[in-house]
């Protein structure tokens, strides 16, 4: 029996995320069993950006104002450039964020991907990391930010770059089975 069965994952996306890192955790999360949808600000689909040019469109599942917390079991943040920084202007989208970490499930945010976390108030005092050009970023916030290629703290797990997806989907994986990190403050 594949090791998410029953579990639902929401991967939180615009135009211009990076390509690598909606793609391989939502390969892998569906592959361990779990039902996860690509939630976004609009309906359709959304184009990828694939190392310097732009890449393939993704379907889009659900939009952002038809989901709810209480739907999902965590939530995948892909990075890129351009995807964290159009949503992070959102307020459906930090408030999404904030609801998941409020609830103590997973939040799961790579690359460029912790300007969300950032915006949502939840790196201080936490041990991050990230690409390292928002680095300062991230201690600026109040992160611990760690040189590594994936930090878990608690149920948030952050990752460095595509160069670590497969680890950064396999802590996905282990922290959606471990359930509600009730020790942490929300």
């Amino acid at each position: 029996m594949p090791e998410l069965n029953g579990k639902r994952i929401a991967i939180l996306a615009t135009n211009g995320f990076e390509q690598s890192e909606l793609e391989v955790p939502l390969n892998s999360l569906r592959k361990a069993g779990a039902t996860v949808d690509v939630v976004s600000l609009e309906a359709g689909e959304i184009k990828g950006w694939d190392e310097k040019d732009w890449g393939r469109s993704v379907p889009v599942d659900k939009v952002i104002g038809d989901v709810s917390v209480d739907d999902y079991d965590g939530v995948v943040l892909p990075g890129g450039q351009i995807n964290p920084d159009l949503l992070r202007v959102e307020p459906e989208v930090i408030n999404l964020i904030q609801a998941f970490w409020a609830q103590k499930k997973v939040v799961a945010a790579i690359c460029h991907a912790p300007w969300l976390l950032i915006e949502a108030g939840i790196v201080k005092g936490r041990k991050v990391t990230s690409y390292n050009s928002i680095k300062t970023d991230v201690i600026n916030a109040g992160g611990q930010w760690e040189d590594s290629p994936v930090v878990t703290d608690q149920g948030l797990i952050t990752s460095r770059n595509p160069g670590d997806l497969d680890a950064f989907s396999q802590k996905i994986i282990e922290e959606i089975n471990e359930g509600r990190h009730e020790h942490r403050a929300a």
